[in-house]
């Protein structure tokens, strides 16, 4: 006998009992006798019996799996952020099913779907910079797939998110440069479709205004926020008639991508320009200068939002609150910024 396809049945026929008993032998109920539960087990490790999770779960309308999907999971953030989930849907028994969209808004989609033919429980998303319709989520609503967003998130109603305060968080990063004397600060800027870049190009605003800093549009350069365009835009900034003496970007790729090009063309940082980063990716500690930034608790992040989406399933039945909690950051300073040091 084929051990991968051992049934109740076959343990069943040999032992010559009711295959309802043998299930609820293997499935340690009291209703059997210890004896008779006795040798049920003894025959199914004999035969090399395996229990079918998956035809169990669907018998149960649960699959005990989460789907996952983020931009990037090569970012040090979402990397910290999957380490959370990880362990927060381990502990609850739950497997995951880890998809990248690349900022692409059709890979997006299809992964959507992808997950809802694999019959996820629930969905964990940080949507990707593309995405401005919203229409394959709502499909997870229609389908009563729980889902919740983390770090980026979309501006539709009824949605549950685990987010930081980007406005403050950028308020801050800004607020640091001003301290440090600059004076003409320029922003690096993130796709204004995602709320997240809408929220931190706000708190750089408002920080300007509280300082009586003129808000000079001139100053701010939006792109996908990769290496290469730290480049271009330094580029970009050093045609501009100002004399620029702060910059905050809007993660930090984008930003060492400018300190690289900066060091090329002989700025001193921070001496002429100050820099502030976002994210605290790996590399920013150990690029010379080390780059100030704010700080994302990946994996707190990433814990309280699959305590949330885990919630969510549990209580499917039940009318829940939809919630958005916020994650305190913080900002690190290193020496790209610090020039009273």
């Amino acid at each position: 006998m084929d051990n991968n396809q051992v049934t109740i049945h076959d343990i069943a026929a040999i032992l010559k009992i009711d295959s309802s008993t043998v299930s609820r032998a293997l499935n340690n109920s009291p209703r059997v006798a210890n004896k008779t539960k006795d040798k049920i087990l003894k025959k199914a490790a004999e035969l090399g019996y395996q229990r079918n999770h998956l035809a169990s779960n669907l018998r149960k309308s649960k699959n005990f799996t989460l789907g996952v999907i983020v931009p990037r999971i090569s970012r040090h953030f979402f990397s910290t952020a999957i380490a959370g989930i990880e362990e927060t849907a381990f502990k609850a028994g739950y497997t995951l099913i880890i998809c990248q969209s690349l900022e692409s808004f059709e890979r997006e989609q299809s992964i959507v779907e992808t997950l809802l033919a694999n019959r996820v429980d629930g969905v964990l998303i940080s949507i990707s910079m593309e995405t401005k319709n919203y229409d394959h989520l709502l499909g997870l609503k229609q389908r009563n797939i729980p889902y919740v967003f983390f770090d980026r998130h979309c501006n539709i109603n009824e949605n549950s998110n685990v987010l930081i305060d980007d406005f403050d968080a950028a308020f801050t990063a800004t607020q640091h440069l001003i301290d440090q004397k600059s004076t003409t600060i320029a922003h690096f800027a993130g796709p204004q479709n995602l709320e997240i870049y809408k929220n931190r190009f706000k708190g750089y605003k408002s920080a300007l205004e509280k300082n009586n800093i003129v808000f000079n549009e001139e100053l701010v350069f939006t792109s996908s926020l990769m290496e290469k365009d730290g480049k271009l835009n330094v580029q970009k900034m050093m045609n501009l008639p100002y004399i620029i003496d702060g910059l905050f970007c809007a993660n930090d790729v984008i930003a060492i991508g400018a300190i690289k090009y900066l060091k090329e063309i002989n700025i001193k940082i921070p001496e002429d320009i100050a820099i502030v980063g976002f994210s605290n990716e790996s590399i920013s500690s150990v690029i010379e200068p080390a780059l100030s930034t704010i700080n994302q608790p990946g994996l707190e992040i990433g814990v309280a939002a699959t305590e949330l989406l885990i919630a969510k399933i549990t209580n499917k039945g039940e009318k829940l609150k939809n919630e958005t909690i916020i994650i305190k950051t913080s900002l690190i300073e290193r020496k790209s910024s610090l020039r009273n040091s």
